[in-house]
């Protein structure tokens, strides 16, 4: 498998058999290849590239497309990355393209990668992995994996943000009845006993604080509610940048309306 990150020269092919099993053993101890991502690969040294991946068992072509497709729509299915993903034909050869609203990657069925932006650093840790026979690959989800924008909602929180208001509205309420109450002991308008008019500072007190806290958490929910309308604003505002509406293609992607889906 190709690809511009590996280097060109790896562990010697005469090492002593022990020597590389022992290296074998180490990497896999050393990481989570279940879990590899971009960080893990910066951090492997050119040795320990050449063990873990080892080029006489690389998986190539077609079923490599296969592989890396399925395993990138099951990461996009759950939120682990944002893009949409074609199988292209480029002059005859098959191809896999990933692309979002800012960057893309194209897997050739030799394991090669080129492309930019967060969609290549998600994309190359995914076809290492794929071209790893050891490596399960999951079932290709059906249906689409990023939904429409129209679908997006603002937020899953609807009861949690209700409740807070309640809670909210209650407080304030309450603050504004013991505020009215020690307006009226101190005015004179209702008679009461000396005993409970000089206590009535506490309760202007405690009826002010009520007051506040109420106020608090209705801005906090108002806060939540308006941060949970951008944000979906924003994540539709990508799905249409990226073609899910439409189902046109970025025009930074290097693929022809010629090229074809396979």
């Amino acid at each position: 498998m190709a690809d511009s990150d590996s280097g060109t020269e790896g562990v010697d092919d005469d090492a002593p058999e022990k020597s590389r099993e022992e290296l074998r053993r180490e990497v896999d101890d050393k990481y989570d290849f279940e879990n590899f991502g971009p960080e893990d690969m910066a951090e492997m040294s050119l040795e320990e590239w050449e063990v873990a991946f080892d080029p006489d068992s690389w998986i190539t072509g077609t079923e490599l497309l296969d592989r890396v497709e399925a395993d990138l729509k099951h990461r996009i299915a759950i939120r682990e990355v944002f893009a949409v993903v074609e199988r292209i034909t480029r002059d005859g050869e098959p191809q896999l393209a990933a692309y979002s609203d800012e960057g893309y990657a194209i897997v050739y069925p030799d394991g090669s990668v080129e492309g930019r932006g967060t969609v290549l650093r998600d994309v190359k840790p995914t076809v290492a992995l794929a071209s790893m026979d050891e490596y399960e690959v999951p079932e290709m989800p059906e249906g689409g994996q990023l939904p429409q924008p129209d679908e997006v909602t603002e937020g899953s929180g609807e009861l949690g943000n209700k409740l807070m208001q309640t809670i909210g509205a209650i407080h304030v309420l309450g603050g504004i009845g013991m505020i009215i109450a020690w307006l009226l002991i101190v005015l004179g308008v209702v008679g009461v006993a000396d005993s409970i008019r000089d206590g009535a500072p506490l309760l202007a007190l405690v009826g002010g604080a009520f007051f506040v806290f109420g106020l608090f958490v209705l801005l906090i929910v108002a806060n939540a509610r308006l941060s949970d309308r951008f944000r979906s604003e924003e994540y539709r505002n990508r799905l249409r940048s990226a073609g899910v509406e439409s189902g046109m293609r970025p025009d930074f992607l290097p693929v022809d309306e010629k090229d074809q889906d396979d």
